[in-house]
């Protein structure tokens, strides 16, 4: 059974990218339409990881689903929540009751530390780095 449950949402998921690359203009509907080696190309994954989840035979692992979201234009958070591999509670929008999540899903560089499991010692360098690649007023501030 649960492997019917896996090809459902890999169905469903697999679904979805293919109306993604749709409105990106990759072409996948005709008999020349090389819009899945174009998709591979630009995200820098292997074709047959492409080729495999378009015909419903396999998940992309999370590199491939990290690459391939940035060249559809959809957050990485999106592809793992419908792919499955994490629901909406495993990566809240919202802030956590008791915890400090800055609006619209933002977090501070020290709750990224913590989250990426950066050990507590190296969470200040961490914090200190990563806010170098902020806009000015960006989250966690100096």
């Amino acid at each position: 059974m649960e492997r019917l449950e896996r090809t459902d949402g890999l169905e469903e998921f697999a679904a979805w990218v293919e109306d993604l690359m749709r409105q990106r203009g990759y072409v996948i509907d005709g008999p020349r339409g090389g819009g899945k080696s174009r998709l591979a190309d630009d995200a820098g994954v292997h074709r047959a990881a492409v080729t495999r989840l378009l015909q419903r035979q396999s998940m992309p692992d999370l590199e491939t689903m990290r690459r391939l979201a940035g060249v559809l234009g959809v957050p990485l958070r999106d592809m793992l929540i419908r792919s499955g591999r994490l629901s909406e509670e495993d990566l809240p929008l919202e802030p956590v009751p008791g915890g400090s999540c800055p609006p619209a899903g933002r977090i501070s560089p020290e709750e990224a530390a913590r989250r990426m499991g950066v050990p507590e010692d190296l969470r200040g360098l961490f914090a200190k780095v990563a806010r170098q690649f902020l806009p000015e007023g960006g989250s966690g501030g100096s």
